[in-house]
């Protein structure tokens, strides 16, 4: 019997290709784990009204962690048409299986890790290594939306002059959602030996609810002195991750800022071929590539697979299998630093499953 059991969840477009490439570097570490097969994406909704089917959610509760690839997201521009034709006119609402996921199994932490590697010529600058921590489970993203005014909000001071047709987005922070991902940050910091924690808000103009989330990152700070805490607005931090990478060490902030300034982050450290992404929580995690599923180039094995490649070394970090995280990772590097395998978004013409068994070459 395998001692590990982990649900493989390739989704949409390249989502195979580069599952597949993961599968070569964690089969020639003989990564001692069954790989479970889960139905998860666009083409479920389709064909079912259902992008995450139960019988994959139940799956997933009887292994010990996740590996997911890629699906195809869409927004409410989704046509009833696109269903299968049984299915049209029912009212399915597509949903993101991965929001779904995080928040379903409280998977609060998102980590993703932005460290450049020598060789690389898309790095932004020299060797930037900094670390986000993105809120998962609140935040913007709680989906709480209304298509238009509901009457009772116009009891709300400030909300009268909204006009009837106004679309309402509602964003939930709370005090224990807030203080536990500061936690995990400066659990991080004080683990890896990181110097400083950047807390990344709103509050001047958001001061609810962001005013919840700094109240609970000075409470948490205050427990670590030996960390150095500083905080930045969101539109500023932009600005001074792009002037100076440097200053920042661990980065935690909400679900939405969260999106966009680990973003921001991955391509100063070569764009989303290189960003991987761990959702985190007490008892499971579900770990991931950050970029899209890419229809356009599905099948054909052109895309860079080292972001799913060191979302696999993520996934057996926190498995307890460090020696061979660290062997994956050397690997990578060894790659990226020799330049002879390049995909094309680094400026050469090898594919895929080229790029995952010249790292696998080296293991």
């Amino acid at each position: 019997m395998a001692k590990y059991r982990i649900a493989w969840l390739p989704g949409d477009g390249i989502g195979k290709d580069v599952a597949e490439a993961a599968r070569i570097v964690l089969d020639r570490l003989d990564v001692d784990a069954e790989y479970i097969h889960g139905d998860i994406g666009w083409e479920f909704w389709r064909t079912e009204g259902e992008p995450l089917p139960k019988r994959t959610l139940d799956m997933m509760k009887e292994t010990d962690c996740a590996f997911f690839a890629a699906i195809t997201s869409k927004g409410r521009d989704v046509a009833d048409a696109e269903l299968l034709p049984e299915l049209q006119g029912k009212g399915f609402v597509y949903r993101s299986p991965i929001v779904r996921m995080r928040q379903l199994l409280d998977l609060y932490i998102c980590l993703r890790p932005c460290k450049a590697y020598p060789g690389n010529p898309l790095n932004y600058k020299d060797l930037i290594d900094l670390v986000v921590f993105r809120e998962n489970t609140e935040g913007m993203y709680i989906g709480v939306e209304f298509p238009k005014v509901p009457e009772e909000f116009y009891a709300v001071k400030g909300t009268e002059k909204l006009p009837r047709d106004a679309a309402i987005s509602l964003r939930a922070v709370t005090p224990g959602g807030s203080e536990r991902i500061v936690r995990a940050a400066f659990e991080y910091a004080q683990k890896y030996g990181r110097k400083r924690v950047t807390a990344v808000h709103k509050a001047n103009v958001l001061r609810q609810t962001d005013g919840v989330f700094m109240e609970a990152a000075r409470k948490v700070a205050a427990e670590y002195p030996e960390i150095a805490f500083n905080n930045a607005n969101i539109d500023a931090m932009g600005m001074w991750l792009l002037k100076d990478p440097y200053n920042y060490d661990v980065i935690v902030t909400t679900n939405l800022f969260g999106d966009i300034i680990s973003d921001l982050c991955a391509q100063m450290v070569g764009g989303l071929g290189f960003g991987c992404s761990g959702n985190i929580g007490t008892d499971y995690a579900v770990f991931e590539p950050t970029h899209g599923s890419a229809p356009k180039y599905a099948g054909q094995y052109k895309v860079n697979p080292i972001a799913t490649i060191l979302a696999a070394k993520m996934m057996l970090d926190w498995l307890g299998e460090t020696d061979k995280g660290a062997q994956l990772e050397a690997a990578v590097a060894e790659v990226i630093k020799e330049g002879k395998v390049r995909t094309y978004d680094m400026g050469g013409d090898s594919g895929t499953l080229e790029m995952a068994e010249a790292i696998a070459a080296k293991l």
